[in-house]
């Protein structure tokens, strides 16, 4: 890794993002970017990475895409070893992809509950086990490697209707903090950003009316946040002294109650 430099503190370093096609990903890919790193971004949609490529090298920044979808362990797989082969390995991983679709839980919607632990869940699990090998080994040669997951403000607060949603962020909070205690020991910062709302596309995917109607009242009430108010703090996380780690951050809107 480089010596840091306050223009570009990330340089030389290699940035795997999942979920890069939109919102949070898309925002903290371009984020990195800017701050020196190379930007791996992974997701299923290639034509919308392709884009993100082209904006990411039109302002100056290098990335790579590859297209896999995280709930597919040889995929990814095939991704982190791409990575290997081309860039020598990650030393900063944005565990991003996920979904949200909350319903009353007496709706029985077992399709949406297998879809939600898949992508949340085990889709994270994945990145984790193909990334994190990695991630030690970058921090062993060069003092730090980083590993932030994206949890939300729904693994500590209660919201009707969000139970296998909320689970599955309780999950990967709880995920992030034994991690840090394994991985601390071997240079690698572990973090969970846990953000209130952000105005993503994660909404466009909910089905249940109750939910929708709860989501567009909250959004004429508060202003949300903004996927790139997350990459700023993605940025902020990646760029401390290799000292620091932020081990969980709540990002909430001004409004926003609970």
């Amino acid at each position: 890794m480089s010596t840091q430099n306050t223009a570009h503190p990330l340089q030389g370093r290699v940035a795997v993002i999942t979920g890069a096609s939109s919102g949070i990903g898309e925002a903290s890919a371009e984020k990195l970017a800017a701050l020196g790193a190379h930007a791996v971004v992974l997701a299923r949609r290639a034509d919308r990475l392709t884009d993100l490529v082209a904006r990411i090298e039109k302002h100056g920044g290098s990335a790579t895409a590859i297209t896999a979808d995280v709930t597919d362990r040889a995929a990814v797989q095939a991704a982190a070893d791409q990575v290997a082969a081309e860039r020598g390995g990650a030393d900063l991983l944005l565990n991003n992809a996920g979904v949200m679709l909350p319903a009353p839980i007496e709706e029985l919607a077992t399709d949406q509950w297998q879809r939600q632990i898949d992508l949340n869940i085990t889709g994270l699990m994945n990145v984790i086990g193909a990334f994190v090998p990695q991630l030690v080994k970058a921090a062993c040669k060069d003092g730090v490697a980083d590993l932030i997951n994206t949890s939300s403000i729904a693994a500590q607060n209660i919201f009707p209707n969000f139970a296998v949603y909320s689970g599955t962020k309780a999950y990967v909070t709880q995920l992030s903090r034994h991690l840090r205690v394994e991985l601390g020991p071997k240079n690698v910062r572990v973090s969970a950003i846990e953000p209130g709302i952000v105005d993503t596309e994660l909404q466009e995917h909910v089905t249940d009316q109750g939910a929708i109607d709860w989501l567009e009242g909250s959004k004429e009430a508060t202003e949300w946040l903004t996927p790139q108010d997350i990459a700023d703090t993605i940025g902020f996380l990646a760029s401390l002294p290799r000292r620091v780690n932020f081990q969980q951050v709540t990002i909430m809107p001004t409004g926003q109650p609970y």
